[in-house]
């Protein structure tokens, strides 16, 4: 790793982004594929389990030691709740209700925030949309880091911290990079979230209201899933932006996984996104992918050239303006 040579810049390119014309292309030749398209009516049933399955954990922590919330916190909520925050990426896209009840996937999402302990919902529906229109584009997505990140967490031990932080960026950038104006529903999801969390704290104590915070910003750090985050969009190979994971974890993630597919068909909902790959298995199979999200962890920590700064960065036009 000596001889290799640390990025300093993102990866400008000057061409759109490659998911618009390959869901033209993949369209024309299998139409069928639209029938893939609409509410998953499973999802609805699988999120509200998993909400009232934290709600009993807070429950039966609150009597516990310090350490024991913190250890289940890492290597059990935290798992939920991450795994929630994904299956908000999906109401995110109306495939709980499909786009004629996008009221009832907003009330939803509010919903399946609530283990996650903060409000989150609302805001990331907002700027999600502008991941998927603007995939890239400098300014608009607020997914790419910013350049004191790239500048700054430039060796293994610092880019460590970054993974650690990774909350903290996710959540603050945003208003550094494109500050958006707050919306009605945004205000709601916090009046929703934090009158939950003081309901917890009346009923049971600080400790699980603790227990679902920590376990929040614990396994969107350094944790397996959280590989993820990088795995998506960082370019491990020059040329391809966006990467799919087929492995395992997917069924913890709502098959997030499978994100190639995911930007080709973002109103397909997770579960039937292998459906996409088996069906156009020509423009897939032959695409790099990962492996492992352990493997794609330690490979943006320890390889020199992997680093904030390794994301396909594009000048954008506002949709209005084109």
């Amino acid at each position: 790793m000596g001889n290799r040579v640390t990025r300093e810049d993102f990866e400008w390119v000057y061409t759109e982004q490659p998911h618009t014309q390959r869901r033209k292309e993949i369209l024309a030749k299998y139409p069928e594929i639209k029938a893939l398209m609409g509410p998953d009516p499973h999802l609805k049933w699988i999120v509200s389990g998993m909400v009232f399955m934290q709600l009993l954990a807070c429950y039966l922590v609150k009597d516990l030691s310090w350490k024991w919330i913190f250890f289940w916190a890492y290597a059990f909520g935290g798992c939920i709740n991450h795994s929630l925050t994904l299956a908000i990426h999906d109401i995110s896209h109306n495939v709980a209700f499909g786009n004629k009840q996008a009221k009832w996937n907003r009330w939803f999402a509010v919903f399946a925030n609530l283990p996650i302990g903060v409000p989150y919902s609302a805001s990331f529906k907002k700027y999600h949309i502008d991941h998927h229109r603007y995939l890239g584009g400098d300014s608009l997505d607020v997914d790419i880091p910013t350049d004191f990140e790239g500048w700054f967490f430039c060796t293994p031990l610092r880019k460590l911290l970054w993974l650690f932080l990774q909350p903290l960026f996710y959540s603050l950038r945003p208003l550094c990079v494109n500050p958006k104006a707050i919306t009605r529903m945004e205000i709601l999801n916090a009046v929703v979230q934090f009158s939950v969390d003081l309901i917890i704290y009346y009923l049971w104590g600080l400790k699980p209201v603790i227990y679902l915070i920590a376990g929040t910003i614990l396994c969107l750090g350094v944790h397996p899933i959280s590989g993820h985050f990088v795995a998506e969009h960082y370019m491990f190979l020059k040329g391809y932006e966006t990467y799919s994971y087929y492995g395992p974890l997917n069924w913890l993630t709502f098959n997030v996984g499978y994100h190639m597919e995911h930007h080709d068909f973002p109103s397909i909902p997770g579960c039937r996104l292998p459906m996409v790959k088996k069906i156009a298995a020509e423009y897939y199979d032959n695409l790099p992918h990962h492996q492992s999200w352990i493997r794609v962890l330690w490979d943006f920590v320890f390889d020199d050239t992997l680093g904030p700064y390794s994301r396909v960065k594009r000048l954008c036009k506002l949709a209005k303006e084109s």
